[in-house]
């Protein structure tokens, strides 16, 4: 999802779960941040580089892809990006390896959608945001691993992208993909910037949706395509629906946290809340346009909803706070808090896979239980994880 969704959509979505304005903001400059800390700038602030939540593409472009390599990136990009659907799925085909990696394809309404949920509980509004842009994610990544692997993220020649014709009908179009990243996406003629096809198993290359481009991440798209993992079978991603579906769910998930709904369960939306507003979403999902565009109506509704100026996301916003802090003072930042919300996370999604004998993510133990096990980044979290990481 772009940011339009993550930071303006989620600032939106906040609102209308029944979060202040000033609350609203912390949020979803949390939900953005998932996709700008990077262990580049989290040396750039002298931050533990264990919190890093995305890889930057001259980051990922050196990264190792051996199995150490592998565990470090599966961990960034599974548990903030690409949240697995079902660790114990029932493979019948292909050895323990393929049964590994089929098992962390990116679904909505999985178990560890509600773990994450969970843990967000009763904490600050960083880790709020965190939860919500890895509940969104669910939906706009579903059908890809965040680990690198053709044989499961890789795509064939059948694809099609299924444009409105002005009369309530759609018209197949074949999607025609380029390899520039500086060429911008062709909305109009259907052609797109995808990564470079490699035979490699392993290749960066075959992280996640890299050989769909962004088509996952634009809301107003619908394609058919052949998932390597399915058996030649298409599937086809509705993205104006499913975005629509994420909203609900994000408004219903806050509205949980919040206490005015009951504990988080999977495959529930507040529609109703939302019904008054339905129109406008759709119609802002809907309009095939630029992200600056797209930025603009989310901007306007969010506004409208709040009455309030809703800023640009701007990184640098707490960095200052956070460099001035004194060692011991760190964790009560904005920063502070988002990265033990992020070493939290993180550890419980790794954890999980780790326990379903999955090892792709890496070695885990259970940090609340364990201790400190000799890791600097995560001795603070430990007592993050005893105190409930409440608010002040």
């Amino acid at each position: 999802m772009e940011r339009s969704f993550h930071y303006y959509g989620t600032y939106s979505a906040a609102l209308i779960a029944g979060y202040t304005h000033e609350e609203s903001l912390g949020l979803c400059h949390s939900a953005f941040l998932v996709d700008k800390c990077s262990k580049t700038f989290l040396e750039r602030i002298g931050g533990p580089i264990s919190a890093a939540t995305t890889q930057l593409p001259v980051e990922m472009a050196s990264a190792r892809t051996d199995p150490v390599g592998r565990a470090d990136i599966t961990r960034i990009w599974s548990s903030f990006h690409f949240l697995p659907y079902d660790l114990y799925a029932d493979v019948d085909k292909g050895g323990q390896s393929y049964r590994d990696k089929f098992r962390m394809i990116c679904g909505p309404n999985g178990s560890l959608v509600a773990d994450t949920v969970a843990l967000a509980q009763g904490k600050d509004v960083q880790a709020v945001g965190l939860a919500m842009h890895v509940l969104a994610d669910t939906w706009a990544h579903r059908y890809f691993a965040g680990t690198p692997s053709l044989v499961i993220n890789n795509t064939n020649r059948f694809f099609v992208e299924l444009v409105p014709d002005g009369e309530g009908g759609y018209v197949e179009r074949p999607v025609k993909f380029i390899h520039n990243p500086a060429q911008p996406d062709d909305f109009d003629q259907g052609v797109y910037t995808n990564t470079v096809y490699q035979p490699s198993e392993h290749t960066i290359m075959n992280l996640g949706h890299g050989r769909c481009g962004h088509l996952p991440d634009y809301s107003f798209i619908r394609y058919r395509y052949v998932p390597a993992w399915n058996d030649y079978e298409e599937v086809l991603k509705d993205n104006p629906a499913e975005y629509y579906q994420a909203f609900t769910q994000m408004v219903y998930a806050m509205r949980c946290l919040r206490g005015v709904d009951g504990p988080f369960q999977t495959d529930i939306y507040a529609t109703d809340v939302v019904a008054p507003y339905e129109q406008t979403i759709r119609g802002i999902l809907e309009k095939r346009q630029p992200a600056e565009g797209a930025i603009e109506d989310w901007r306007a509704f969010g506004q409208g909803l709040s009455g309030e100026t809703l800023p640009d996301f701007d990184l640098d916003a707490h960095v200052q706070e956070y460099v001035d802090a004194p060692p011991d003072g760190k964790d009560a930042t904005y920063l502070g808090k988002f990265i033990l919300a992020a070493l939290a996370h993180k550890g419980m999604v790794v954890n999980r896979v780790w326990t379903s004998g999955n090892p792709l993510a890496g070695r885990s133990i259970d940090y609340e239980t364990s201790g400190f096990a000799g890791i600097r980044d995560f001795l603070p979290l430990i007592g993050y994880l005893r105190r409930g990481g409440g608010r002040d």
